[in-house]
């Protein structure tokens, strides 16, 4: 295991503490750039990452995880923070495959459970924090624009993200073209998803509807 973050007194005690619970800490760091060479010099199983660390305290950490996961894919990642920041655990959830984690730090004071979600993380397993779990099932309740669908909106963007063309929807819903047409244009305008020439809406359309 590899530990970073750049309060050292925060990280010595964490390393203590873990290596009291059987885990074997191999390298500490207290910024984002030490720690990404400490893992291109000898990957761990697990890295347990300060959220915002030096020098711009606000995503070094997921940022360097991210790296982390390009050139360790194997490496878990537990990203550690003050404060629930729901963007940071939406990135989590999209970009990385499994085996990342996202706890406020004063859930650290329950070591046992702490310890577990560790190896859960180490083992391949996704584990966030209770309070961002709520954060973000009221963020997809009231925020969702999947919401403003109607079921055959919905209907058609499934079938969209099956790779029909529109001649393909017309096909497999018995419609015309015309009515397709203004089901698909409906449906980017309720996504929020202007005309940009260098998106593809009917990609980022189908991206919305697998990930939610």
């Amino acid at each position: 295991m590899i530990l970073a973050d750049d309060a050292v007194l925060l990280r010595e005690g964490l390393a203590r503490i873990l290596t009291d619970s059987g885990f074997e800490v191999i390298g500490q760091a207290g910024d984002a750039p030490s720690l990404v060479d400490l893992v291109k010099r000898d990957a761990p199983d697990l890295a347990v990452i300060d959220l915002r660390m030096p020098p711009g305290f606000t995503s070094e950490g997921i940022d360097a995880a991210a790296e982390i996961r390009a050139l360790a894919p194997t490496v878990g990642l537990m990203l550690l923070s003050q404060h629930v920041e729901v963007h940071h655990a939406l990135r989590l959830m999209t970009d990385f495959d499994g085996a990342v984690g996202y706890l406020l730090k004063d859930r650290v004071s329950d070591l046992t459970a702490f310890a577990a979600d560790l190896r859960r993380v180490a083992g391949g397993d996704v584990v966030l924090d209770s309070e961002l779990v709520t954060r973000l099932v009221a963020r997809r309740r009231h925020e969702d624009p999947l919401d403003r669908l109607t079921p055959r909106e919905r209907q058609v963007l499934a079938l969209m993200a099956q790779g029909l063309t529109n001649a393909g929807l017309c096909a497999e819903l018995h419609v015309s073209a015309k009515t397709v047409e203004g089901h698909v244009r409906s449906i980017f305008t309720k996504l929020d998803l202007d005309t940009d020439e260098r998106s593809h809406r009917r990609v980022l359309a189908v991206l919305r509807f697998l990930r939610a």
